[in-house]
């Protein structure tokens, strides 16, 4: 029961890094706090199958990748263009020269393939290293 406490603890300190890793997941913020939520679900619905010596964070964020995954191809089967609908587009642009760069990175990375995407987020913004973030995305180092 102690075990299951701390592990419990582990994962409530781990919810800033998830709800990031989710944004690059889910543009809409509420779809990202959904997928928190599922992960986290998930994760305490099987937190026997957690090894110990092992480091939570991936463990959560390898969850919440397949859960992702799982996501969008039932979403391609139940509703084909989705992904590219008119509605998820901003209505109109904003003025700021701060405002209109920051939507060309972010352009720019959403332009990234995928897996790539979830790479640069791991390392770049939340600090993974190079060796979690393989085992992550189920990939090679480098």
């Amino acid at each position: 029961m102690a075990d299951q406490e701390t592990n419990e603890v582990s994962i409530v300190d781990l919810i800033p890094a998830l709800r990031a890793f989710a944004r690059t997941f889910c543009r809409v913020p509420d779809d990202a706090d959904d997928l928190v939520q599922e992960t986290l679900t998930k994760g305490l619905a099987n937190i026997d199958k957690f090894e110990p010596g092992t480091r939570m964070k991936s463990w959560l964020f390898t969850i919440m990748r397949n859960t992702y995954y799982t996501r969008v191809k039932i979403a391609a089967r139940e509703a084909p263009g989705l992904l590219d609908c008119a509605s998820s587009r901003p209505i109109s642009e904003a003025t700021q020269e701060w405002s209109v760069q920051s939507k060309e990175v972010h352009g720019a990375i959403q332009r990234l393939p995928e897996h790539q995407r979830e790479v640069l987020m791991l390392i770049g913004v939340l600090g993974v290293s190079y060796e979690e973030t393989a085992e992550i995305c189920g990939c090679a180092v480098g």
